[in-house]
């Protein structure tokens, strides 16, 4: 697969519900696109002013019935709302993609107790919240597949990102946790955890935070940052039948920034 290229496997996921948050950003676009291409029904949860317009417009018309949700994750109550909808609208949930997050990224120390909290709340509650929702739905229907999206940096200390690290090596430590318990559900917990990737939102950024991210690039190998396009095929993987062995891990989208 070239740098570009969104790879698909027409049928993969014919007739199997995905619910996927923070659908209408970078990665999430990239992931509920390749999924409905596959087949999938998707349930798209983000809590932008326009996230239903632009999921439509990611999805396109030719998409398998899909719906959208906008609902505070980080609350116990919305996550369950979520999982309330799909089951309502399409009577199963087969795979979760805990996708939403997002960085207040900078200096420890400069940090409040509000960037802090909502730091946690963006990138770890959603995905405990999320995941205790449906775990019970899955566990009647004796399958399930749940990928998390953590990060990287979680592994090599990338600079300002402690807070933001702490939130998502909390999802890589729930990732181990829940694939060892519900192991024998047929339910299957992993994790991806890209590095840098170049996002819409990245793209926009003024020059001097480009250089900033053309630095980060020393860190990896490649040479590059990633697509969207190129975490969105991992994420399909470890949310396919296919992927039934594996279970509790975390698999890095790097460009081999870190190794083993």
């Amino acid at each position: 697969m070239s740098e570009t290229e969104e790879y698909t496997c027409p049928g993969r996921f014919d007739g199997q519900v995905v619910v996927v948050t923070g659908a209408a950003g970078g990665i999430g676009s990239a992931i509920i696109r390749r999924f409905a291409r596959e087949g999938a029904h998707v349930v798209a949860a983000d809590r932008r002013p326009d996230g239903e317009e632009m999921v439509a417009g990611f999805l396109g018309p030719d998409a398998p019935k899909w719906t959208y949700v906008d609902h505070d994750l980080s609350s116990e109550e919305g996550a369950q709302a979520l999982v309330d909808h799909a089951v309502e609208t399409f009577d199963r949930v087969d795979v979760l993609v805990n996708n939403a997050g997002g960085g207040i990224i900078k200096d420890f120390l400069d940090h409040d107790s509000e960037t802090r909290r909502e730091t946690v709340d963006r990138n770890l509650w959603t995905v405990v919240n999320c995941s205790t929702s449906v775990l019970p739905v899955m566990q009647r229907a004796g399958y399930g597949r749940i990928v998390n999206v953590g990060a990287d940096s979680v592994r090599n200390g990338l600079f300002q990102h402690a807070m933001y690290n702490a939130a998502k090596g909390g999802v890589h430590g729930l990732t181990t946790g829940l694939a060892r318990e519900f192991a024998t559900d047929g339910i299957t917990v992993n994790t991806v955890a890209p590095t840098g990737t170049v996002t819409p939102y990245v793209a926009s950024q003024p020059a001097d935070a480009v250089e900033r991210f053309k630095k980060n690039t020393a860190l990896i190998p490649v040479g590059r940052f990633g697509t969207t396009a190129e975490a969105a095929s991992a994420i399909l993987y470890l949310a396919s039948r296919e992927a039934s062995f594996i279970t509790g891990q975390v698999v890095s989208v790097n460009g081999g920034s870190t190794m083993l």
